[in-house]
């Protein structure tokens, strides 16, 4: 399926809830979101595994297209993270003898030690994508960590600075993403989260090492950016102390964050020129939206962007969201911007 060209296409950012039958919430929640191996969520033994992330991804997908979700992922439902999937099938990874980092807020995370040259040395996400594609009757999505996020979730044990380590994981994910762009896929994301994290960083060395993992993908690319998953970041600022610099990546979308954070959509003048993937669905209410609270949230986005270049989607992954929630979230979507889009067109 090609890539939609009526206004207001409606997508996710990646994740969609994993069944309860594969994975184990509580677990899931109590390592957070994992930059080393979580083997101990899934519920299937090892050697039905595969098969059952299958079945999973299968539901994923049937559950996005009957909410009339227009660009479709595989829900990221064989990953235990956003980015350990992709980060810890790298040479040059050590992540069976981690090591730690301790965030602002003083909690300290496992994570993988980088101990030799980052390279890719096969396909990591390639399957993933064309079972995606041999599933869904819509236009596709797949997602991969963002060099820079990479190389603030794991310990530099091997190069002399981190812009060094951030240009090879370019080099690995520009690698990947060709792959994936090859077998077929419409839409390729890189979550880039770190990068309003550390912006001083991410001035200094992110965007070249952002450009470099993009370097000659061609067709739809984004950069996703969010303050984390609602489920384990409650307390979110209202704004982004690194967006406007986005403007200078050579990717043709920037995701971002909008409806639980409350952002003032203003900074997207700052984005002219990008298409904007605006998160109009808060992950951290529980309650689902109606589709006229989407549709104004849609119509504040139109005060900034022009409907061609406007793609509504979630805030961020779903992963930790109750299914039937997620699903109603994502019916009050597409119902959404269907009622937006026949305001613009009057088409039904």
């Amino acid at each position: 399926m090609a890539y939609p060209t009526r206004l207001l296409p409606t997508t996710v950012v990646g994740s969609y809830p994993q069944p309860v039958w594969l994975v184990d919430g509580d677990e899931l929640k109590h390592h957070g979101v994992p930059r080393v191996h979580a083997h101990g969520i899934w519920r299937v033994a090892e050697e039905f595994l595969e098969q059952a992330q299958d079945d999973g991804t299968i539901l994923a997908i049937r559950e996005m297209e009957r909410a009339g979700i227009d660009i479709v992922t595989d829900g990221e439902i064989r990953r235990e993270s956003y980015s350990n999937r992709f980060a810890l099938a790298l040479e040059g990874v050590d992540a069976e003898h981690p090591g730690e980092v301790t965030s602002s807020g003083g909690r300290t995370t496992p994570v993988p030690r980088v101990v030799g040259k980052i390279r890719r040395h096969g396909p990591v996400e390639v399957r993933d994508v064309e079972f995606l594609m041999r599933n869904a009757t819509r236009a596709t999505k797949i997602t991969l960590p963002g060099p820079f996020t990479m190389t603030q979730q794991a310990r530099n044990d091997f190069y002399k600075d981190e812009e060094e380590l951030a240009m090879d994981y370019a080099v690995a994910v520009n690698e990947e993403l060709k792959a994936l762009k090859a077998s077929g896929v419409d839409v390729v994301q890189l979550d880039e989260p770190w990068v309003r994290t550390s912006p001083e960083k991410a001035m200094r060395y992110g965007l070249k090492a952002i450009n470099r993992a993009l370097e000659g993908v061609e067709g739809p690319t984004v950069v996703h950016l969010c303050f984390g998953y609602a489920a384990v970041v409650a307390n979110k600022p209202s704004g982004y102390s690194f967006l406007p610099q986005l403007a200078d990546t050579i990717a043709g979308q920037i995701s971002i964050e909008a409806a639980q954070p409350r952002l003032d959509l203003g900074v997207l003048r700052d984005l002219a020129g990008k298409k904007i993937m605006l998160g109009v669905l808060d992950l951290g209410d529980p309650r689902v939206e109606t589709a006229e609270v989407v549709a104004g949230r849609i119509r504040a986005g139109l005060k900034y962007v022009a409907p061609e270049n406007l793609i509504p989607a979630p805030d961020c992954g779903m992963k930790y969201l109750p299914r039937a929630v997620a699903f109603g979230k994502l019916k009050a979507l597409a119902d959404g911007a269907a009622i937006v889009r026949r305001e613009l067109t009057g088409e039904r």
